[in-house]
């Protein structure tokens, strides 16, 4: 028997190696047949397959991560006692506004006399915004005045503030009248505008953290009288809120870079 098995396989190693891929339990060890030709004779070599492990490519983790997961949608009205999240929604909105607020006041190609209006500048009586202490009037599409007339001993201070304000200023000093001449718009001022706005923007995402941080400062005092669950899920609902605000950061900058670099 064993003998005609032999005589077989040497005969037509392929169809054993179906045959046997046919008859062979799940458990056996997969083989691998390998027909050479040796001295004008068959010969069928019988191997146990190496059995191979598949990792997951970049390309197929970055595939993985890019699909959605569950989101949570809490109903705030019944977690108000131990968090408001409107609130905290409120709070993390606002730093949107704010860089946006901040884009269209100091991140512009052509400046305008409103794009001064944030410079903080050094008192005696503390730090006051520029508008405040001066007055801002554009004289030509070139050339920004501030008028420092009711506050001439910050004259000095308010100079500085402005140079200092990272937006390529170089004012000038003219008794109590500053001359804030508009720098012309190169590729150079276009790029220094992009990293402000970046600048900004990681600002922005600072103040993000920390209206996250609070909230789960906050959330961690009610532990105590709420089950772990309700807790991971109001969590998770605030990590949510803030991942969606950083998009919406990104969103913007990436619009304003377009915008500046034309």
């Amino acid at each position: 028997m064993a003998l005609g098995i032999k005589c077989f396989r040497l005969v037509h190693p392929a169809f054993y190696s179906s045959l046997a891929a046919f008859t062979r339990s799940a458990s056996e060890i997969t083989m691998k047949t390998v027909a050479r030709r040796q001295n004008d004779h068959m010969q069928c070599m019988v191997y146990s397959a190496v059995p191979i492990r598949h990792f997951a490519t970049k390309k197929a983790k970055a595939k993985g991560k890019g699909q959605s997961q569950t989101r949570v949608n809490l109903n705030t009205a019944l977690v108000e006692d131990i968090i408001n999240l409107e609130e905290v929604d409120e709070e993390m909105k606002s730093v949107v506004e704010m860089l946006k607020d901040n884009f269209n006041k100091t991140v512009n190609i052509r400046t305008s006399p409103g794009s001064l209006d944030h410079i903080t500048v050094a008192t005696d009586d503390g730090r006051l915004a520029l508008n405040q202490i001066g007055q801002i009037s554009m004289k030509s599409p070139q050339l920004i005045l501030v008028n420092m007339a009711s506050f001439p001993e910050c004259t000095a201070a308010a100079i500085k503030a402005i140079r200092e304000s990272g937006m390529n200023l170089n004012p000038e000093m003219e008794g109590t009248l500053i001359r804030v001449p508009i720098p012309k718009v190169t590729r150079e001022h276009r790029e220094m505008l992009v990293k402000l706005a970046k600048q900004s923007t990681n600002k922005a995402k600072d103040s993000l953290r920390k209206v996250r941080t609070n909230a789960m400062n906050k959330l961690k005092k009610s532990k105590d009288k709420t089950s772990e669950d309700t807790i991971r899920l109001i969590e998770k609902q605030i990590s949510q809120m803030a991942e969606d605000i950083v998009e919406e950061l990104d969103r913007h900058l990436a619009v304003k870079t377009k915008e500046l670099l034309g």
